[in-house]
């Protein structure tokens, strides 16, 4: 409604205009306000037209509207120089501005189904809209190895960023006299080498460095800054120091604990008693996952698989501890007794 009364005082105020001023030597005002009437009208139909189209075309109208003009005025300083009189030359220019602006509005707005307007916001932004949506893996998350089956698995979006100084600290672990750190930095680079070979995921290495910050953790949280990306680790103190800074992180193992499954009191349950426990008489075991089990009276189960109820479930800061007890006959399923029921 309140559209339609500002158009209705668009066509008053126009005819009001045309009646008062008599443009074009027209000397009857009601004639004059006709006719700034009908202009008037002409206007809210262009109006209602562009109201309708989409936002590729309105976008490819004006694109193409405005470099007709340019190349009328282009066109108009050729005219200008060209031996023809006054008179015709004025048409002539008139007639070459509406022509171009005119081809240029339509082409533009029948093409304009071919742009992408997200593209043309890169074209100003440059790959910045990429960059916020990065992730920038550390040392220890790469020998970790689950970032592979994570990002293969379509759970990590963007671009999966390792910078160079990064790369250079796993071969420097790659390649130490001591066998157990050999062997996580050769898994570090196999785990790198799998992603980049797969086609699906967009795994860049980046030269940028800080020479002026020797910590290989500070420099990741500045290239985190400079790229407004987020950092995938599964370092506890890197996860704490992130935070202080306000940069946004990733922990591999918050998301392994979230997909832990759940186990309640009362349910029952297979373990493997591995050691002793801290206090008397107490075993320890260990699900797949590493969640600790902490069982009653089975210190003397120890390297034997025993049936337990569970009492409790504590979750800590390190990570989930479940404690049961045997059940109320204390059998313990050893590994010949497993075959026999085999």
């Amino acid at each position: 409604m309140d559209l339609v009364l500002i158009r209705i005082l668009f066509v008053a105020l126009l005819a009001g205009v045309c009646s008062y001023f008599h443009p074009f030597g027209i000397q009857n005002p009601w004639v004059a306000a006709l006719g700034g009437a009908l202009a008037a009208c002409a206007v809210i139909i262009f109006e209602l037209r562009v109201r309708a189209l989409s936002l590729r075309r309105l976008i490819g109208a004006v694109a193409g509207s405005v470099l007709g003009i340019f190349g009328a005025a282009l066109f108009c300083l050729v005219l200008r120089s060209a031996p023809l009189i006054r008179e015709n030359s004025a048409v002539l220019q008139i007639f070459v501005l509406l022509l171009m602006t005119y081809v240029g509005l339509l082409v533009g707005a029948n093409k304009g189904d071919l742009l992408n307007p997200a593209a043309l916001g890169t074209l100003f932004t440059g790959d910045r809209p990429l960059r916020r949506s990065a992730k920038v893996l550390d040392t220890s998350v790469i020998i970790d190895g689950r970032i592979a089956d994570i990002a293969e698995a379509g759970f990590i979006d963007g671009m999966i960023v390792v910078p160079e100084f990064v790369l250079r600290e796993l071969q420097v672990v790659a390649d130490s006299t001591d066998a157990s750190k050999r062997q996580r930095g050769r898994r570090g680079l196999d785990m790198l080498q799998r992603m980049q070979s797969n086609t699906v995921l967009q795994v860049q290495i980046v030269p940028d460095d800080f020479p002026s910050i020797r910590e290989v953790d500070l420099k990741l949280l500045e290239l985190a800054k400079k790229w407004e990306a987020k950092v995938v680790t599964n370092d506890f103190n890197l996860n704490k120091v992130a935070h202080l800074h306000h940069v946004e992180v990733l922990n591999i193992n918050d998301l392994a604990n979230a997909l832990k499954p759940v186990v309640l009191p009362g349910e029952h349950m297979s373990v493997l008693i591995l050691k002793e426990g801290k206090e008397y008489n107490q075993g320890v075991g260990y699900l797949d996952d590493g969640t600790m089990v902490v069982v009653d009276h089975a210190r003397k189960m120890i390297g034997r698989s025993v049936e337990i109820s569970v009492t409790s479930v504590l979750q800590t800061a390190s990570g989930k501890m479940i404690f049961g007890k045997m059940d109320e006959n204390g059998r313990a399923v050893t590994q010949e007794s497993a075959r026999e029921v085999v």
